[in-house]
């Protein structure tokens, strides 16, 4: 991983990266979608970008990625800062339109940084983030969600013991992150336990100031 004394690869005038955060279940994917579509972002999920990697044939961590995600646990930063960082030196490619021209881009990261040390490192050497959109919810609505959505997911982490290990794991590793940004006011906290419209409309209206 290059050293924090090298500029960052992007530069966060030009590019513009909302980290999304909350718990396993709190409804990022979903509004993440929606934002896209309103704002032209480019949506990256660490968790995607893992499991893909993961299956890739040849992939030299694969097998490592599989066995943390079996356990609920994190991923090594290295592993996940640069497959971000490669998806997004391929989208700067090819993306175009409103936010991308001239070598800015608009990227939500969603589900990444899950540590501190994933926070600092991407900061320092990739990109300076510029908001953290923390959707907050409770575990018992999480649980439902992720219950239900195990029934057509296919995913091997949706099930009841791995998902009270991801909820620990959060609660250890992420929520300190939370509170670091907190420190550096780049933090907009919306509770995601109501109507997925509503909470987009809460979502829109954080990204549209920072925007602005």
């Amino acid at each position: 991983m290059a050293e924090s004394t090298l500029e960052p690869v992007f530069d966060a005038k030009k590019v513009t990266v909302i980290y999304v955060l909350g718990g396993p279940g709190a409804g990022k994917g979903t509004q993440c979608s929606k934002l896209v579509d309103a704002f032209g972002f480019c949506h990256l999920s660490a968790g995607d970008l893992l499991r893909e990697e993961q299956n890739r044939d040849g992939s030299e961590y694969g097998e490592l990625i599989r066995n943390y995600i079996r356990e609920g646990t994190i991923v090594p930063s290295h592993v996940t800062m640069k497959l971000l960082e490669n998806a997004m030196t391929e989208e700067m490619k090819k993306k175009t339109g409103d936010g991308w021209v001239d070598g800015q881009g608009r990227f939500l990261i969603d589900g990444f940084p899950r540590k501190l040390d994933q926070a600092t490192g991407f900061d320092e050497t990739v990109c300076l983030a510029s908001l953290v959109i923390f959707f907050n919810t409770s575990e018992d609505v999480m649980l439902q969600r992720l219950l239900e959505r195990a029934k057509t997911s296919g995913r091997e982490d949706d099930n009841v013991e791995t998902i009270r290990k991801r909820f620990r794991t959060y609660n250890e590793q992420t929520m300190p992150v939370i509170d670091h940004y907190r420190t550096l006011k780049k933090v907009a906290e919306i509770d995601s336990t109501a109507s997925v419209e509503e909470v987009y409309r809460a979502a829109c209206a954080t990204v549209s100031n920072l925007f602005s």
